[in-house]
């Protein structure tokens, strides 16, 4: 860690364990619930546990967003945060609006719109936070000694994530115009614009972790940009069923959104051969692993599972069904909650001076968490294809085809407690790893960290 103001990402990402713990503590409620056994309905209805779960995982991916960003832009701009005492406003402004949002769905203080249930007071609050966390990174940007493709594509994607924010603000009357809006900020925010986030971030991390050159990583990114417009954009157009858009939309979105991934597997497989090619092996192992595998993972996630329902002779009948948790669980671990937790694995021996990526408690936090989201999928996968045989191709009753699934929640269930356990070992070296530390007091680079960081410039030097 070069910069004492890049501390404040570590208050972000101790904030995504908190609630990435409370978003999987509401999954093992739906997965109950699906078994049968759903003994919390008259306090915690199904509806109420989904909206719970599914807005957490927003909440705690954007707040690893920001904690990467704030950790990023000093290192890619070569200064201090721009007013870091407003970073700290800004991530405990965002802590009390994810709280209040998640108490007000337990009392029906909603607006009721799928994936994007916050009350509309609430959205204010959430634009006013957006565009301070914006200020500070942008200053920082103007203000530094280099302006690095990486930062600038962070930044812009960081930017249209925002923007895209607003489409879901506006009110209409007719349901067909609401739910064909809303798919563009569900869908062109996480296939579109979060892909831009996390291209900067595994630029980053494949700089920092493989020694390439930067001039042949930043390349890829803007392969990946191009793609991101060409295919997120165009990928919409899966979504569009019974929303009155022209027929034709369904075949473009169904082939455009299997292009999308492809680009993110070039770059880390590319990287990684040259690396292994040029004989540079970084210390931190595990934080290779996880920028390895979120690329792989969202590529099978994201790329393959999405392909494989997404084209329109399939769609029509999987839309809304399991098969498409199966890809959307696969997609989100693979694309986005990989790469925040290769990202924290490698800015906490940097902060904290603890090279406890050595131990087995990190490996097996890697290898459970990823099994048992396989795991998960699999089930989803096996519910998903019943689900839709029976209901919409036989036509039974909704419920009776629910009540028929409820043996194989029962594996979905022992899959989610591996990879639960999993992310209880991640979460245990987290707090093992301690508060950051001042990189004055260790001369630039944290303790053990900073040796093995200087060791392998070293290396790349000579």
């Amino acid at each position: 860690m070069r910069y004492k103001t890049q501390k404040i990402a570590y208050w972000f990402f101790a904030a995504c364990m908190l609630l990435f713990t409370l978003q999987i503590i509401y999954g093992f409620i739906m997965g109950f619930a699906r078994m049968g056994y759903d003994g919390l309905h008259e306090i915690i209805p199904f509806n109420t546990a989904r909206a719970v779960h599914t807005n957490l995982l927003v909440v705690w991916m954007l707040s690893g967003f920001m904690g990467a960003a704030y950790y990023i832009i000093p290192e890619e701009s070569e200064r201090e945060l721009w007013m870091p005492k407003l970073a700290v406003i800004q991530l405990v402004s965002l802590l009390l609006v994810g709280v209040t949002a998640v108490i007000g769905y337990h009392f029906n203080y909603w607006e009721g719109r799928k994936f994007l249930e916050i009350p509309r007071e609430l959205d204010y609050l959430v634009v006013i936070n957006v565009l301070t966390f914006l200020l500070v990174i942008f200053m920082t940007i103007w203000k530094g000694k280099r302006k690095t493709t990486t930062a600038m594509v962070l930044f812009f994607g960081l930017l249209a994530a925002a923007l895209l924010y607003l489409p879901g603000m506006i009110t209409f009357k007719n349901i067909v115009f609401d739910s064909f809006f809303r798919w563009w900020v569900v869908h062109l925010w996480v296939e579109g614009v979060w892909e831009l986030i996390m291209g900067a971030m595994l630029s980053f991390l494949l700089i920092k972790l493989t020694g390439i050159d930067r001039e042949v990583i930043e390349k890829w990114l803007y392969v990946i940009v191009g793609f991101t417009f060409l295919s997120g954009i165009l990928g919409t157009g899966h979504h569009y069923y019974y929303t009155g858009a022209p027929g034709y939309w369904l075949m473009v979105g169904g082939v455009f959104s299997a292009l999308e991934p492809l680009a993110f597997l070039g770059m880390a497989m590319y990287a990684l051969s040259m690396a292994k090619k040029g004989g540079r092996k970084h210390p931190n192992r595990i934080a290779l692993m996880w920028t390895l595998g979120c690329a792989v993972m969202s590529f099978v996630g994201a790329g393959f599972l999405g392909f494989a329902h997404t084209l329109p002779g399939v769609n029509i009948w999987t839309h809304g069904t399991l098969v498409t948790a199966m890809h959307g669980h696969l997609a989100f671990w693979g694309a986005y909650a990989m790469i925040i937790l290769a990202m924290i694995s490698y800015v906490l021996p940097e902060m904290t001076g603890r090279s406890l990526y050595k131990s087995w408690m990190a490996e097996w936090a890697f290898w459970t968490t990823n099994i048992g989201m396989i795991g998960m999928t699999g089930a989803f996968g096996v519910m998903g294809i019943a689900q839709v045989y029976m209901e919409r191709k036989a036509g039974m009753d909704f419920l009776e085809v629910q009540e028929s699934l409820e043996v194989h929640a029962v594996g979905l269930v022992l899959a989610a407690c591996l990879m639960t356990a999993g992310v209880i070992l991640f979460i245990r070296n987290f707090i093992a790893y301690g508060l950051p530390v001042d990189p004055t007091e260790t001369g630039g680079s944290s303790g053990a960290a900073g040796s093995a960081a200087g060791a392998f410039a070293s290396s790349k030097k000579s």
